[in-house]
């Protein structure tokens, strides 16, 4: 019975999902459009399940959430420290830097979030995931210590990505 749910529903949440947000979108709620939208959140994600990787197993959803206040946080400092830096840096005092952060994690989904979470901090980007998956490269705006950059990405970031994805 799984089997066949899991056919008709490889991501169930996705489905809802989708189904929700069609219906939103409309200006008004119609049966026929919740019953289009469950259409729509049925069909996708089975003509697209087969890009999907398979689901991580034992994500601790509780770290997850406490990791998501510290990235908005980092982005909320981050911002203001661009901004400070744009505003009283001159170019020729930029100190921008190519950081290789070697990675302990293995698994695909968590450095996808590493990288993303890099990424979505003002003032850094990464750039490039070596072709084993070992290290990633990150680019800093500003920084006189790129080895503090670095160690601050392994410990504030993966480290806790590691205890997430366990």
């Amino acid at each position: 019975m799984a089997r066949a749910y899991h056919w008709l529903l490889p991501h169930p949440f996705l489905t809802v999902l989708l189904a929700v947000v069609w219906t939103l979108l409309q200006n008004a709620v119609s049966p026929g459009m919740v019953v289009f939208g469950v259409i729509q959140g049925v069909i996708i994600p089975k003509m697209t399940s087969i890009w999907w990787p398979d689901t991580p197993k034992g994500i601790r959803l509780g770290k997850l959430a406490s990791y998501s206040l510290i990235v908005l946080w980092d982005i909320l400092v981050a911002n203001v420290q661009v901004a400070w830096i744009v505003l009283t840096v001159p170019n020729a005092k930029l100190k921008p830097a190519w950081i290789a952060v070697p990675l302990d994690l293995r698994q695909p989904e968590a450095i996808t979030m590493l990288a993303g979470t890099i990424t979505l901090t003002p003032g850094t980007v990464s750039a490039d995931l070596s072709s084993e998956g070992h290290s990633l490269l990150v680019h800093v705006l500003h920084t006189d210590d790129p080895d503090a950059v670095r160690d601050d990405i392994k410990t504030r970031y993966e480290r806790r990505l590691k205890e997430i994805f366990q």
